[in-house]
C-alpha cells in the first residue's frame, strides 16, 4: 500500500446529512478537509468565511472535526437547526485525557452554542466546541465558544465563553486542551472512561425510574447501592425520577438524562446503573447516547454471583444464568454491545461471547444443563442417605445478608463464610448438630433471596433450591435491625410461595437484636408476634431458638420419629458441629 507523498492532502470523507446535495457542493465540502486549521482563534478569516458560504449555500450545518496538528478529521453536514456527530474512534481516550479534537461549526440562524453542542462536547470529551454565526449575506459575525472544565472547577463542568466578533478570537484552543489535561493529571481526577475512585474501584451513577412513591424508590436505591458496593464499585451519586410511565426508547426524558451524563461526568462516573430490568433495545440505546457503559439490576446481580461463585457447581449455575440473560441482547456486536456485555471490570461471559453466535450459546446452555442434572443426582442421594438416616433437616432461609451463615457457624461451631455482604454465600452448606441424648439434625444454608431476584438465577439455582424441598422445617431469618425488615420479611414469604414451598412449615427468626434500638423492640414484637429473637453474633437467644426447633421436628409435628423429646440445652452446652 502506497503512502502520500510530502505535502499531498489526506481525503476526509464527508459524513451526516448529504442527501440531496449537488456534485458540486460535496466537491466544496471536500475541499475543506485539504485546509490546516491554526490553533490561535481556530480558523483564518478565510476559512471562516468559506465555512459560512458553504452551509448558506446548502442551508445545513456545516462543522469540521479538527485535530490538534490543525487536521480536519470529519466533515459534518447536519440539518438546519442541529449535527449529528458519529461515533468517534476511542483509542486516544485514557485516563485525564480528552479525545484530541475540536469541534467548529456553523449555525445558520445567528444563535450561539446550543444544549446539545455542550453536550456532544461532554459526552464525547471534545477539547473544545466552537459556533459560527452569520448574517444574510452569508458573512461570518460571531464566534461563540466553550471548553471544558476540571472536576469541581466550578458550577457546571464546562466553561462557555461570551460571543465576540469572529475576526478577534484569540484563545489558543489546544492550549486551553493541553492545560486542563495537565491539571486532570495533577489532581489524579478521570475525565473518561474508566472512571475509577482513589480506591481504584469503578465509579458509579445509580438510576430509579420508576412510577412508584419517591420514598419506595429511595430504599430501593439503598439497596442497589449496597448491591454495587458488593461488586466492587463506588457509587458517585444516585438519581430518582418518578415518572407517569416509563419512556420506552430511552426510560426517561432527554432533559434528564442530559442531567445524569453531566453528573457522571463530574463525578468520573463510567457506568450507569439502572434500578430494575432493561430491554435490550434500552440498553443499546442508552449507551449510544450516553457514551457510557450501562447495566441493569439483573446484570449487576449476575455480576455479583459471578464474583463469589467458588465451587463447580455454583460456577456453572452463575454462567448458565449470564448466558440466558446476554442471549437476546446479542443482535449486532458492535462497540455499544462490547461495552454493554462485558459486565463490571469485565467479568463473565464478556466480549468472548459476543464472537459465538445464539447457536452455540444454546449448545453451551445445553451442556450446562446436563451436568447440573447430574448434579441434582448426587444431591438427591445425599438427601436420601440423611432421610435413610432419619435425621431431620432444618433449613436457613431468608434475604440476602440476613445473617444465616453467621448464625449456621455459632449453632454449629463451623467457619462456613460469613461477611457483612450481600450473596456472600452461594452454595448450600450443611452441618450436623447434635443435642443431648444424642439427638441430631441437619441445619442447611442456602443462597439468600432478594426482591425482583432474576429469573435467569431462578432458574439456574433450581439445584440448590432444591435442598430446600427436602427439607422439614424452614427457618427464616430476617435482618431486624434492617430498616426495610417488614418489607424484606414478605418478600421472602412471595418468593417461597412461587416456590411452591409455602407448605413446610416455617419459623421466623428476627436476628441481629443487638442491633435494635430499645424505642423500635416493641413495634417490631408487635408486628411480628410470633417471630422469635436473637443474636447470632453475641448467642443471646441461641437456647430459645434451638427449643422452637426440637419442638416443631419431634413426633406428631416433624415428618419422623426421633424419641424421647430432649432436654433443650443452653448456649455454651451446643458442641461443634460436624460436616
Amino acid at each position: 500500500m502506497s503512502t502520500p507523498a510530502r505535502g499531498t492532502a489526506i481525503a476526509v470523507k464527508v459524513e451526516g446529512n448529504t442527501l440531496g446535495l449537488k456534485p458540486s457542493q460535496l466537491k466544496a465540502l471536500e475541499r475543506l478537509g485539504t485546509r490546516r486549521y491554526p490553533s490561535v482563534g481556530g480558523y483564518t478569516l478565510d476559512q471562516a468565511r468559506e465555512l459560512c458560504a458553504i452551509a448558506f449555500g446548502i442551508g445545513r450545518q456545516v462543522g469540521l472535526l479538527i485535530d490538534r496538528k490543525g487536521r480536519p478529521t470529519m466533515i459534518l453536514v447536519g440539518s438546519q437547526k442541529g449535527i449529528l456527530i458519529p461515533e468517534l474512534d476511542r483509542a486516544r481516550l485514557g485516563s485525564a485525557r480528552l479525545r484530541g479534537v475540536r469541534l467548529l461549526h456553523v449555525h445558520l440562524a445567528g444563535e450561539g452554542l446550543s444544549e446539545e453542542d455542550l453536550t456532544d462536547m461532554l459526552f464525547l470529551r471534545l477539547d473544545s466546541v466552537a459556533a459560527l454565526t452569520m448574517d444574510n449575506l452569508a458573512q461570518p459575525v460571531t464566534l461563540q465558544a466553550a471548553h471544558l472544565l476540571p472536576p469541581g472547577a466550578g458550577d457546571a463542568p464546562y466553561d462557555v465563553l461570551p460571543p465576540r466578533p469572529y475576526d478577534r478570537v484569540e484563545e489558543d484552543m489546544n492550549a486551553l486542551a493541553t492545560a486542563l489535561e495537565d491539571e486532570l493529571a495533577r489532581e489524579g481526577e478521570k475525565l473518561a472512561a474508566p472512571g475509577t475512585s482513589p480506591s481504584g474501584r469503578e465509579k458509579a451513577v445509580l438510576v430509579s425510574v420508576s412510577s412508584a412513591p419517591r420514598t419506595a424508590q429511595e430504599a430501593s436505591l439503598d439497596e442497589l447501592a449496597a448491591l454495587a458496593d458488593t461488586a466492587g464499585l463506588d457509587v458517585a451519586e444516585s438519581v430518582v425520577q418518578r415518572v407517569a410511565s416509563i419512556n420506552p426508547k430511552f426510560i426517561l426524558g432527554k432533559g434528564k438524562l442530559a442531567d445524569i451524563e453531566v453528573a457522571a461526568l463530574r463525578a468520573g462516573a463510567s457506568l450507569l446503573v439502572f434500578d430494575g430490568e432493561l430491554s435490550p433495545s434500552q440498553i443499546r440505546n442508552l449507551t449510544e447516547v450516553t457514551q457510557l457503559r450501562v447495566i441493569d439490576r439483573t446484570q449487576l446481580i449476575l455480576d455479583i454471583f459471578a464474583q463469589h461463585a467458588a465451587t463447580r457447581s455454583g460456577k456453572l449455575q452463575v454462567e448458565m444464568a449470564q448466558l440466558k440473560y446476554l442471549q437476546p441482547r446479542l443482535v449486532r456486536q458492535d462497540r455499544a454491545m462490547s461495552r454493554l456485555m462485558g459486565g463490571i471490570g469485565g467479568r463473565g461471559p464478556g466480549e468472548t461471547k459476543l464472537e459465538v453466535d445464539r447457536r452455540r450459546i444454546r449448545e453451551r446452555i445445553g451442556r450446562i444443563k446436563d451436568e447440573l442434572k447430574e448434579l441434582r443426582k448426587r444431591r438427591a442421594a445425599a438427601r436420601a442417605g440423611r432421610a435413610r438416616a432419619g435425621l431431620p433437616v432444618v433449613s436457613l432461609v431468608g434475604y440476602t445478608n440476613a445473617g444465616k451463615s453467621t448464625l449456621l457457624n455459632t449453632l454449629t461451631g463451623s467457619a462456613v463464610l460469613a461477611e457483612n455482604r450481600l450473596f456472600a454465600t452461594l452454595d448450600p452448606t450443611s452441618r450436623r448438630l447434635r443435642f443431648p441424648s444424642d439427638r441430631e439434625i441437619i441445619l442447611t444454608d442456602t443462597v439468600g433471596f432478594i426482591r425482583e431476584l432474576p429469573k435467569e438465577l431462578k432458574e439456574a439455582f433450581r439445584a440448590t433450591l432444591e435442598e430446600l424441598e427436602a427439607a422439614d422445617l424452614l427457618v427464616a431469618v430476617a435482618d431486624a435491625s434492617h430498616p426495610e425488615v417488614d418489607g424484606q420479611v414478605a418478600a421472602v414469604a412471595d418468593i417461597l410461595q412461587e416456590m411452591e414451598l409455602g407448605d413446610i412449615p416455617r419459623l421466623l427468626v428476627l436476628n441481629k437484636w443487638d442491633a435494635v434500638p430499645e424505642d423500635l423492640r416493641g413495634p417490631l414484637k408487635n408486628a411480628f408476634p410470633d417471630a422469635l429473637t436473637l443474636s447470632a453474633r453475641t448467642r443471646d437467644g441461641l437456647s430459645t431458638l434451638t427449643d422452637a426447633i426440637l419442638d416443631r421436628v419431634r413426633p406428631g409435628f416433624g415428618v419422623r420419629d426421633f424419641g424421647p423429646r430432649p432436654v433443650v440445652p443452653d448456649e455454651t452446652d451446643l458442641p461443634a458441629g460436624t460436616p
